[in-house]
């Protein structure tokens, strides 16, 4: 696997290391998204203790962290004593200084505070008691966002305010999961991108020299694969009601957006639904969205939900509801479905992707401040972008064929529905996957307010 992007994260870590006092880091974020690659990466060229928890006996945890540490610093004598608490253990890890230093990491932290819930008060004195005053770097991550949230960064929490620095680690953009790969041909990276979204982990598992459909039937539909059960496996981890929150999925990516909506197709009251959806947003697989021009977006009654992450996207419309087929092997009636509507599923993921690279690849002639969708009644457009004193209207076409002035016109006469300070200076942008007509790009030729992107230049 390649070691892609995550400069700013590696940055992070050396600055916390090259600290003149004792460092204290918490990195959390979904299953897979790379959390283990960057530590590894970091602690490559320094000395450290690295100990994966997991979810045995906490007796037998604690003689395999000993264990590790006696590996780690060579010390023999560790190996043949018995020691009975954290606090013990880590109290003789110190009883000497080190003049580099020492990186200690507890990979999937969360996995020690399920098998006892008194870890975090733990970790707390031992910090306070023991690490604070050493030549030390604490590291601890996890996988469980909720639970990491509440053992080491919640208010609550006995670790709270101990932290020098915390990474929520994120999903990959279009631009960076392209590196994984030496294709030039935009098209199938976002195809490819529509399926697995920036999680490194799926990503490994996509063959280049394969059509989109190919890598779909072995990697997601073949119920043997890696990725065939993942989001149920995050879901059961995750949260109490696994089957709730897959009903809500199953709706949203069934075209229901509005929460009302959603509470009536499942049969519920919305008040009842509010705790699920937030605990969704909390975990990065669903967002809520509102009109990019909204003043107040918190109390907008104008808010849709959609399902954020690509790959529960895909699954949830794709898997989830032909499991019965799968479980069957029928894998060619269910490719038969997904090519029915395929380049439309993929069009959603384009519209997002173009958002990114006007943020990401400063592309527009002014500075944004905010950028996003905007929709009144039975009128959308798909991106604005809000400057100081500009704005821009943009369309993206996800088409066999060429965009041409019909498209810019009716863009230029839906923008005059958008409330704005008159004085801005208005831009329109046109992103296609096809190019465009010669019309069309010889009047963005005379007028530098319009601006056109296709896929292949991304």
């Amino acid at each position: 696997m390649k070691f892609i992007n995550r400069e700013k994260e590696i940055e992070i870590l050396e600055k916390e290391y090259n600290k003149k006092k004792a460092s204290f880091v918490v990195i959390y974020g979904r299953r897979r998204v790379g959390k283990t690659t960057i530590i590894e990466k970091f602690i490559e060229d320094k000395r450290y203790i690295y100990f994966l928890a997991d979810l045995q006996n906490e007796k037998l945890q604690l003689e395999r962290f000993k264990n590790t540490v006696a590996e780690s610093l060579n010390d023999e004598l560790l190996k043949s004593i018995q020691i009975n608490d954290w606090e013990t253990l880590f109290s003789y890890i110190f009883q000497k200084d080190y003049k580099n230093k020492l990186i200690i990491v507890i990979d999937e932290f969360q996995y020690l505070a399920k098998v006892n819930k008194a870890i975090p008060s733990i970790f707390q004195s031992i910090w306070d008691k023991i690490l604070k005053n050493k030549n030390v770097m604490l590291i601890l991550s996890g996988s469980l966002i909720s639970l990491m949230y509440d053992i080491a960064l919640n208010y609550a929490s006995p670790l709270y305010g101990r932290r020098t620095s915390q990474i929520k680690l994120q999903s990959m953009n279009f631009f960076d999961f392209k590196k994984f790969f030496s294709l030039s041909d935009n098209d199938k990276l976002l195809q490819f991108y529509s399926i697995v979204g920036g999680i490194p982990k799926y990503i490994e598992f996509l063959d280049e020299n394969d059509d989109v459909f190919k890598n779909i039937k072995e990697n997601v539909l073949n119920k043997n694969s890696f990725l065939y059960e993942e989001p149920k496996f995050i879901l059961k981890d995750e949260v109490r009601e696994p089957i709730t929150y897959f009903s809500i999925l199953q709706v949203i990516s069934q075209g229901e957006h509005k929460l009302g909506k959603i509470a009536s197709k499942l049969g519920i009251g919305t008040k009842n639904l509010t705790s699920f959806i937030e605990k969704l947003i909390e975990l990065e697989i669903i967002e809520r969205q509102v009109p990019i021009t909204e003043e107040n977006p918190a109390k907008s009654k104008k808010g849709f939900y959609f399902i954020k992450d690509n790959f529960f996207k895909f699954w949830f419309r794709y898997v989830f509801p032909y499991q019965s087929y799968l479980e069957t092997e029928k894998y060619d009636f269910v490719i038969d479905k997904i090519k029915s509507d395929f380049n439309l599923f993929v069009s959603s993921v384009f519209e997002k992707v173009c958002i990114d690279y006007l943020l990401y690849k400063d592309k527009l002639p002014f500075n944004i401040k905010k950028i996003g969708r905007w929709w009144d009644k039975d009128k959308e457009i798909d991106i604005v972008a809000l400057g100081e004193n500009e704005i821009l209207f943009g369309e993206c076409k996800y088409w066999e064929n060429p965009v041409g002035l019909n498209v810019l016109n009716d863009l230029i006469q839906k923008s005059k529905s958008v409330n704005r300070n008159k004085n801005k200076q208005e831009y329109f942008a046109i992103f296609s996957k096809a190019g465009f007509t010669k019309e069309l790009k010889d009047l963005a030729t005379r007028k530098s307010n319009i601006l056109l992107f296709s896929l292949e230049e991304f």
